[in-house]
Formats: structure tokens, sequence, C-alpha cells
């Protein structure tokens, strides 16, 4: 059993040795189109963790023109906490506003120096319980009856369009994905056409003397996923480097502003998948190309 093993892996490499230039062809193709969905897949994983992090935040905002009384302000917060949406209300002072502003501000906070806690208004920060998160136009219909309360904010409308951002994303990855998959299929598929076509008076002569078509068939089908296999470790390793000098900065800018204070690569589950996927891929172009051959070379 092990000595067949070695011999088909033997013939697989060696078809591969003999058309160094097809071979490498359909690594690259399988590289390429598994290192492009890679990189979707990070900017999506990334993206999904922003999004549940505004979700989880998500938040109504009462700035209030005039800092109320203690009195006021444990009535309007006796009110609201009665609401059956409602999980918190906090109250922010100027001082503390002025205080998270500065500290968002990071190494730019100098540009407040002059600038004093009354720039900022005071503010109620309303939290909704997460089954209620679909009410929150109701609320922040009943607060505005408060005229005291003055403006109020909510992030709804910005997170249905970033999660209408998110399924464009996922959709264009699937769509190029799904086009450089094929091509992929395509370069493997002909590569192993060409090397049937190549050794076409030996698959004859192994069939005159009994070969079956599993024993003709298994070297271009190991010699494929070889091919789809080297191509995904390919992906994982160019995705790996882009993401390392080139993503994680690029990405990180941009989602460091909106919260998120680190970028992940893809999960080491996701991780091997991208590798089988390539392999799973080698053997299906294999399939296609030795699908007539063979039955031609029997005929």
């Amino acid at each position: 059993m092990i000595g067949q093993v070695v011999y088909f892996l033997r013939r697989a490499l060696r078809n591969m040795l003999y058309s160094p230039v097809l071979s490498a062809a359909s690594i690259f193709t399988v590289g390429v189109a598994l290192a492009l969905l890679a990189f979707f897949a990070i900017a999506v994983l990334n993206v999904q963790r922003l999004t549940a992090s505004w979700a989880a935040e998500l938040a109504v905002v009462a700035y209030l023109e005039q800092p109320p009384d203690g009195t006021v302000l444990n009535r309007w917060l006796s009110e609201i906490r009665a609401y059956p949406e409602v999980a918190e209300v906090t109250y922010v002072s100027r001082q503390e506003a002025y205080q998270r502003f500065k500290k968002r501000l990071g190494n730019d906070a100098d540009l407040l120096d002059g600038l004093g806690a009354d720039v900022l208004p005071a503010s109620l920060e309303i939290r909704l319980k997460p089954e209620q998160r679909e009410a929150m136009a109701a609320v922040v219909e009943r607060l505005g009856r408060n005229k005291a309360l003055g403006e109020l904010h909510y992030g709804r409308e910005w997170l249905e369009r970033f999660e209408a951002f998110l399924l464009l994303l996922r959709t264009i990855g699937a769509a190029l994905g799904g086009f450089l998959v094929l091509a992929a299929l395509v370069i493997v598929a002909n590569t192993i056409k060409l090397t049937l076509y190549a050794r076409q008076d030996e698959l004859e002569a192994m069939t005159m003397v009994g070969a079956t078509a599993l024993f003709i068939k298994l070297p271009y089908l190991i010699e494929g996923a070889l091919q789809g296999l080297f191509g995904g470790m390919m992906a994982l390793l160019v995705s790996f480097v882009a993401f390392r000098v080139i993503l994680r900065e690029s990405l990180g800018n941009i989602l460091l502003l909106t919260g998120i204070d680190t970028i992940h690569f893809l999960p080491f589950a996701w991780q091997g998948l991208l590798v089988v996927a390539g392999a799973l891929i080698g053997l299906l172009g294999s399939l296609l190309a030795l699908r007539k051959f063979v039955r031609f070379c029997q005929d």
C-alpha cells in the first residue's frame, strides 16, 4: 500500500517536472485567486468586528443646552430608566466629555490648548437592551417630547449603511473570487490535458496491458491536487506577508479611527481552509481534464 502511494506520488512529481512552466502557471493562478479571496476575507472579518462593536455600543445621545441641577437630572434619569427598552442611562458632564475628546485626539490633544470644557455640551447616553435595538426610533420619538433634552443623535442609520457596505464587499469578493477560481480550474485542467496528450502513447499502452482507469488517473489527480496545494500555500504566504507589510497598516489606519484597536489576520481554521481549497481546486481541475481523455484511451 505504501509502495503504491510512493509510486503515484513520484509519477505526479515527475509529470510536474516534465512541464515546469505549465505547472508553475497553474500554481501561480491558484495562488493569486486564493490570495485575493484572502484579502477580501481579512477586510470583511475586520469590518464585521467593527460592525459588531458599533452595534454593541449603539446609543441615543441627548445633548443638553445647560447642565441640569441634581433634582432635575435625577428625575430625568429615573424616567428614562423606566423605559422597557432602556438598559442603561449615563450622564456625561462637560468636563468628562472634554476629557474623552482629548483622549481620542491622542497626540493631537494639544489642539485643545486654550479651550475649556465649556466648549462641549453635557449629555445623556442612553443604551438600549440588545433585543430592543430595533425600537430605537420609538425611544427617540418619546425622548423628543422633552424639549429640555435638546438635540438627539443616534447612529442607527450609519450602522445600516455600514452593514450595506459590508454586504457589497462580500458580494464583490464572492464574484471576483468565483471568476478567479474558475480561471484557476481552467488552467489546471489545461495543464493536465497537455500532459496527457504528451503521454498519450504511454497511456494507450497501459490500457492495452490491462491498467484500470483509476490506476491511470491517480497520478494526474495527485498532480492537480499538488498544484492546487502549492497554490494554496503560496496564497497563504502572500496574504500573510501583504497583511504584515501593507494591509495591517492601511486597514488599521482606517479602522483604528472607528474604535478597533487591533487588526486581525485570518483565523487558524480559515488558513487551513485556504490551503485545502487550493488542493480541491487542483483536484477538480484534474477531474475535468481526465473525464473524457481516459475514456478515449480505453475506447
